[in-house]
């Protein structure tokens, strides 16, 4: 029989988790968008994986007029697939195991996350209320 684990605080299971983010880069070529946090502090990353058939529909229903949306413009869109390379400087509560997972980060840490796609109605109200809470 084995016994629960204690959860370890808040703060280091990010360290933990952003971790081996981090190792995992140095094997990994660079990231191609470089984030200026300075100039864009909020940012929604999207992470997707090929054939997720939920990350189509997103770009198929939201994507084209994402950028242009007042959500948009306060958290510009920062794509990933699941399997890297990621951005260097992530602090995520977790690692995203469903796609698409839509994080929210304020220079580089989460704030609130959307996973999976909640369709074209349910997407941007569930947006404006993460945006809300920042």
């Amino acid at each position: 029989m084995s016994l629960p684990l204690p959860r370890a605080p808040l703060l280091h299971r990010r360290v933990m988790l952003a971790l081996p983010l981090a190792l995992a880069g140095a094997a990994l070529p660079a990231y191609a968008d470089v984030v200026d946090w300075g100039r864009t502090p909020l940012r929604l990353l999207m992470v997707d994986k090929p054939g997720c058939v939920y990350c189509a529909a997103w770009d198929r229903q939201i994507a084209p007029g994402y950028a242009a949306s007042p959500e948009g413009r306060q958290a510009p869109l920062l794509r990933v697939d699941m399997g890297g390379p990621w951005p260097d400087g992530l602090a995520l509560a977790s690692h995203p195991f469903v796609t698409p997972t839509f994080i929210l980060l304020r220079e580089g840490m989460e704030v609130g996350r959307i996973e999976g796609y909640p369709g074209a109605d349910g997407f941007y109200p569930r947006l404006a209320a993460l945006l809300a809470a920042v």
